[in-house]
Parts: C-alpha cells; sequence; structure tokens
C-alpha cells in the first residue's frame, strides 16, 4: 500500500507552514533557503506536524529546487521560541474505526521519513546542498528528528526543552530518532535521552546541555540567534570552520552493546516489562549500529504501525490529553471571575509541610506570608527553615539574588494568629486531628477579615465537619497538597458541603498561581489519591498479614510498572501518615477498608519502613517490620498473581463507587488524580483504561469506565 492510498486528512490539523525566503550570505555563491516552520499561533501553541504540515514541508523542497538561481545550502528554523514539537498527536486519537489504525499510522510514518529525508539531504535535481537546522527553541519529538535529518545543527542557548517524549507515550521516535541521533551522539548516550529521560517522567535537556552531548555543532545565544546562526552558516559554507571534524568519534562494538544493555536494565527497573515502546526503541537503537538508512527507517515505521493498535499507546495519548488540556482548567468550577485577590497569606504551623507551603506561596504569589506555631522555638525553625530553602533556589539559580532578599523579608512568623487580621488566605497545616483543626478555624474566625479564605491541607478528613461549628462556613474549603510540595504538581481543590463559589474560584485561581494542577472534589473520605491508594495498600498488607513473604507481597505489582512498589511508597508517605489515613477510611467504610492492625503495629514499632540496610549495603526487609505486619498467616496465603488480582479489583470496585458518589465529575479526573498525584504512568493512562483494557472493570462492575476507543483501542 503506497502513502496515496491511505486517506491521511486529518480537519482538525493545525497546520505548521514551511515559509521560504532566500537569503544572501556574503562570500557564499548562490542564496541560502531559508525556511521557517509557522502555524500561525504565538509560542503558547507549538509547531507540529500532521499530514499536511508534512506535504507543506515537501512542497517547500519542491519550490526550493526550482528556484533560480540555484540555492547554495538550505536551513530551517522556526517561529520565536519555538522549533517544532513533533508529531500532531490529534491524528491518531482522531482515528476511530481500528481497521485505520495501522496503515493510517504506517502512512503517517513514510509520509515522515519522506519530508524530513528530502529536505535534510539536501538533494535537489540531483545535486547535493549542505542542509542547517537552526534550533531557536523547544525541539520535541519529529521536530527534533528534523534537525538530526540535517548535515549540521545550531542550538540556542536558550532551548527550554529538547527531548524525545515518545517513549513516555507508549511510541517510538520513527521520523529518524532511533537511526540518527546513536549514530551522531553514540549509543550510550541516545539511551540516555530516546529512554532514561523519557522513562524519568519526561525529562528534557536544556540548550546547553544538548550542545554538551554532541547534539548541536554550535551554541548561541538566544539574542539575535538567527543573525548569528546565519554568519556561522556562512563560516561553513566558504570552508572557514569544519564542524564534522569537531564531533566526536563515535564508539561501535561492545560499547554499542552495553549501551543497548544498560537501557534494557532502565527500562526494567522502571516497567518491569509493562509497557513495549521502551524495548522497540532498544531494540531499533540496536539496530541502528549496522544498518544503513532505508533499512532503520522502514523498521521505524513498522514499530510504529505495531505500536499504534496497542493499548498502551490509546492510554498514553489519552493520558497526555488530560495532563496538557484537563488539567489547566478543572472540570465543575465556578466563574474565575469571583476570584478574590490574594494579598497576604497566613499559614497555621510551623512543621515540614507548613514550611513547604509557605514557600510555595512566597515564591510563586509573591506576596507576604507569615507563619504561626505554639511556641518560639518551633516558629524559629520553620521560618529558618523557608529561609533556607530560599538560598537553595538561589543556589540552583531558580530565582535571582533580589528575589531571595524578597521572598526572605515576605516569610515571617508569629505567635498570635492576630497576624492574620489583614490576610486574604489562610491556611492551616496542623496536626490530622478535627477537634484540633476546629478549634484552629475557630481562631482564624475571630481575628480574619470577613471576605478571608479558610483552607486546609487535611489528607483524610472531613472538611464539611472542619466548618460546621463556624459562623460563615461557606468560606472553608480544603487545598490538598502532596509531599514533596515542590515536585508533586496535583492539587485536591475540596468543596464541602457549603462552600462557595467565591471560596471556590479563589482556591482553583491561587492553585493555578502556584503552577499546580488542580481538580475539583467533593468533601469525601480521603478525596481521591489517598483513598485509592489506601484501599490498593490494604489488599497488599492484607497479604503480608497472612503469611506471604514481604518480597513477593512487594512486588506482585510489578506487571502494571507503577514508579514504585507499594511498600517503598509506605516509607515515602511514612507510616504514621498511611495509619491516619487508614483509620479515617476504616471507621467510614469498615467493610472495603480492613482495620490498619499491621500498620499500627509497624508504627508502635518505630518503623519508618519494610526495609533496612543489609550488612553488604544492600536493601533488605527489616525482620522486625516483617514481624509486625505479619499477624494471621495461614498455610497457603495469597500467591502474587491473587495479590494482583484483589489489587485491581479493588481499584475497580472503589472507583465505582466514587463516581456514583459523585466525588469527581468523570472516571477521567481520578486518572488525572493518580497521574499528577501519585505518578502513575501514562502507558496505564491513570487506571481506568488499564481496568478497562484487561477486562477487570467489566468483571467487577459489569461495565466499562469509558466507550472503546477513548483511551483503549477502537473495537
Amino acid at each position: 500500500m503506497t502513502i496515496d492510498e491511505v486517506t491521511l486528512d486529518y480537519p482538525d490539523e493545525v497546520v505548521t507552514a514551511a515559509h521560504v525566503r532566500y537569503v544572501t550570505l556574503p562570500g557564499v555563491a548562490g542564496p541560502v533557503a531559508l525556511v521557517t516552520l509557522d502555524n500561525g499561533h504565538d509560542h503558547t501553541r507549538p509547531s507540529t506536524f500532521g499530514p499536511a504540515g508534512l506535504r507543506r514541508l515537501l512542497a517547500a523542497v519542491d519550490e526550493i529546487s526550482a528556484h533560480d538561481p540555484p540555492v547554495a545550502a538550505i536551513a530551517v528554523t522556526g517561529k520565536p521560541f519555538i522549533f517544532s514539537v513533533g508529531a500532531d498527536l490529534g491524528f491518531r486519537s482522531s482515528i476511530t474505526e481500528a481497521d485505520r489504525l495501522r496503515p493510517s499510522l504506517d502512512a503517517l510514518g513514510r509520509l515522515g521519513h519522506d519530508a524530513f529525508a528530502r529536505l535534510g539531504s539536501g538533494r535537489l535535481d540531483g545535486r547535493k546542498v549542505p542542509t542547517f537546522a537552526l534550533v531557536n527553541g523547544a525541539a520535541l519529538g519529529g521536530g527534533l528528528e528534523l534537525a538530526l535529518h540535517c548535515d549540521y545543527r545550531a542550538l540556542s542557548a536558550g532551548i527550554p526543552a529538547l527531548a524525545f517524549p515518545e517513549v513516555f507515550l507508549g511510541l517510538v521516535p520513527a521520523w529518524g530518532g532511533t537511526q540518527l541521533l546513536p549514530n551522531l551522539i553514540g549509543a550510550d548516550r541516545a539511551v540516555s535521552v530516546i529512554i532514561d529521560n523519557a522513562l524519568s517522567q519526561n525529562r528534557t535537556l536544556r540548550g546547553s546541555t544538548a550542545f554538551e552531548l554532541g547534539i548541536g555543532d554550535v551554541l548561541l545565544e538566544p539574542a539575535d540567534f538567527l543573525e548569528e546562526a546565519l554568519a556561522w552558516v556562512g563560516r561553513v559554507l566558504r570552508g572557514e570552520i569544519d564542524p564534522v571534524a569537531e564531533r566526536r568519534p563515535v564508539e561501535r562494538g561492545a560499547v554499542w552493546a552495553e549501551a543497548v544493555a544498560r537501557g534494557r536494565t532502565l527500562a526494567d527497573a522502571k516497567l518491569h516489562g509493562a509497557a513495549p515502546a521502551a524495548y522497540r526503541a532498544l531494540d531499533l537503537i540496536a539496530l541502528a549500529e549496522t544498518a544503513d538508512r532505508d533499512t532503520g527507517f522502514a523498521a521505524e515505521t513498522q514499530a510504529l504501525a505495531d505500536l499504534s493498535v496497542s493499548g498502551e499507546l490509546a492510554a498514553g495519548l489519552y493520558a497526555f490529553d488530560l495532563v496538557q488540556k484537563r488539567a489547566k482548567r478543572p472540570v465543575g468550577g465556578p466563574d474565575p471571575a469571583l476570584a478574590r485577590p490574594v494579598t497576604k497569606v497566613g499559614v497555621v504551623g510551623a512543621g515540614l509541610m507548613a514550611a513547604q507551603l509557605a514557600l510555595v506561596f512566597a515564591h510563586r504569589l509573591e506576596v507576604p506570608v507569615v507563619l504561626t506555631d505554639i511556641d518560639a522555638e518551633r516558629l524559629d525553625a520553620g521560618v529558618a527553615n523557608v529561609h533556607r530553602e530560599i538560598d537553595n533556589l538561589l543556589l540552583r539559580h531558580r530565582i535571582s539574588p533580589d528575589q531571595a532578599n524578597r521572598y526572605k523579608a515576605n516569610v515571617t512568623g508569629s505567635l498570635t494568629k492576630d497576624a492574620f487580621a489583614d490576610a486574604d488566605l489562610v491556611i492551616e497545616a496542623v496536626f490530622e486531628d478535627l477537634a484540633v483543626k476546629q478549634a484552629v478555624f475557630a481562631e482564624l474566625e475571630a481575628v480574619v477579615a470577613p471576605t478571608a479564605v479558610l483552607l486546609t491541607n487535611t489528607s483524610a478528613l472531613s472538611v464539611t465537619e472542619m466548618a460546621a461549628r463556624l459562623a460563615h462556613p461557606e468560606r472553608v474549603a480544603g487545598l490538598h497538597f502532596f509531599n514533596p510540595v515542590s515536585v508533586l504538581p496535583l492539587v485536591e481543590v475540596v468543596r464541602a458541603n457549603r462552600t462557595d463559589d467565591a471560596t471556590v474560584a479563589t482556591t482553583l485561581a491561587v492553585a493555578r498561581t502556584l503552577k499546580k494542577d488542580a481538580v475539583l472534589v467533593a468533601d469525601a473520605p480521603a478525596f481521591v489519591v489517598n483513598r485509592l491508594l489506601t484501599r490498593f495498600l490494604g489488599e497488599v498488607l492484607g497479604a503480608a498479614e497472612q503469611g506471604a513473604p514481604i518480597e513477593q507481597v512487594d512486588h506482585a505489582l510489578d506487571p502494571l510498572g507503577l514508579p514504585m512498589s507499594p511498600l517503598v511508597l509506605l516509607s515515602l508517605v511514612g507510616p504514621a501518615v498511611a495509619l491516619h489515613v487508614a483509620e479515617a477510611l476504616h471507621a467510614t467504610f469498615p467493610d472495603r477498608f480492613r482495620a490498619p492492625a499491621s500498620l499500627a503495629r509497624l508504627v508502635e514499632a518505630g518503623r519508618g519502613s519494610v526495609y533496612t540496610t543489609g550488612p553488604d549495603g544492600a536493601q533488605i526487609v527489616d525482620p522486625e517490620a516483617a514481624a509486625a505486619l505479619r499477624s494471621a498467616a495461614q498455610p497457603q496465603p495469597p500467591t502474587a498473581a491473587e495479590v494482583r488480582e484483589a489489587a485491581l479489583r479493588a481499584l475497580a470496585e472503589e472507583i465505582h463507587l466514587m463516581l456514583a458518589e459523585k466525588v469527581v465529575a468523570e472516571a477521567a479526573d481520578i486518572d488525572l488524580c493518580m497521574i499528577l498525584g501519585a505518578g502513575w504512568p501514562f502507558h496505564l493512562g491513570g487506571i481506568t483504561p488499564y481496568l478497562d483494557r484487561t477486562g477487570i472493570s467489566e468483571i467487577v462492575t459489569g461495565e466499562r469506565f469509558a466507550p472503546p476507543g477513548v483511551a483503549t483501542p477502537p473495537r
């Protein structure tokens, strides 16, 4: 089947044009054709390549071929701040017929290879001209591949993100990336960019780092980048410099094989075989050592076509859409115009979480922040902790010296809550006890302004009950951050029974200014993330109580490819915190959340983790922790497969009940919470697409969470 035999029309494509102009450079015979990629939008909508955009690129090459006088070279660059961020993923999501998936992606793969190779090769009507990529801004996926097809590359030091995110989504770089990159910078560096970075929460490179890896031939400052880059092109064309001679030699043989083996070890550690894309990408990198371009490009296209029908890709694209779109516009929120300005923030408490909250408010809102606590020693320690973290931001060049000084001046402490009299927002981060929090809110209501918003960072307690005794409960809401606050992007905005629209709107606006992604949730026990993780962990701990080996229990969920095993997660959260949430949920739902007796014993034994360090430095199970968890050993404890099935069934049941209770608007919000708050991978789509495609949701609840084709392949 040829490209022309497959319909690649995509009506919703935002077409990236390839504008051509001709530039005369001193001492160069003939003009340089400068191709500028531009989709007609500003930097908030980066240029991507769909079928029409690729055809525009081919048309540009045809125009350049016919130009009189003949061109001396071709250079390609992007609109301000953006080179190109690759394929238009909406094209794949638009295909709802199962029999069109493979041929359409196969045709798109070949069209991309054709367009990029024709431009990058510089072959114009039988003659060869040099080609240059002038990478002025973000270059992701296919954008980076287009640059790699060119003979030479200039990188801006201002590039904020350069990466191959395909493996993160369930794809492979399929327009030349797996073949060109390892042959440019070596297999080991290519494994880092294509595999390690993608599986490390889609880590990206800045321009300077990409240059150090050898992806670029020259690094230029962002000011006057295009002018300086064209001057560099002129020097290359006049023979004054030879960038190729400066490139590092690429080692092959054993070094190449070791790099691929390292990649497989990385993939196994992150995925445990749960998603195929990383392994297909490694096969392609291995092939790139000896294959000619045609063979390698054909293998990339085949991999793209194969992965196009995988459940992991469907889930990955669904998750990408959630994070890029739904997370930016919380569903069910009131009119944003109702939000009140926040010019001063109060934080009740000065412990670890309170200090993290104070830091993020001071950094992002850039307003005065006042902490309180019950004694001067704790208060002074909390303020000092915030100031140290501000110094760390300065050392990491995240803020300027002037900003550091202003932030420190803005963060102060007070032993009385009178300091909150002129605060527009006060958030409490005190001990997780309902009576304590009710007392705090009563004290706050007596001193704050009538319009001040009162927030709680509780992880499990009822916000409605906290506010029940207040004269104005309508101004109380939950703003549940996840630890560490500076890293995890999710906040659960909790609307209590009497919270008014202005309070919710203000809280959502503050979350957005804090650069957090908010999901609006009802005031239900433990909200979303903690409720699901506690149900999930309860099944795992239940198996340990029955005598299943700790290592077996902890690795029972490895086939899902979660970011960490359940008992490692328990160590990170802290058994005491997990116990508090588990007790609250058991009290509310005793039929589904088992009594956390084993957790209580673990806390009583003073164990912060199930693991300890052995004599040889390796991680081993702590015998005392294991003994605390085990209580009712059975002759035949559950197998790993039985633990996994029980945990997944429990998740399906709990999600079904949460949707019936209207804790969130849709299953998509639960998936978004699990991705952003628990770090669950894109290849699961959060969790409901996985439960759908494995049939667990229908077995447990009698129905799917979404129709086929929404987050799973069409039937």
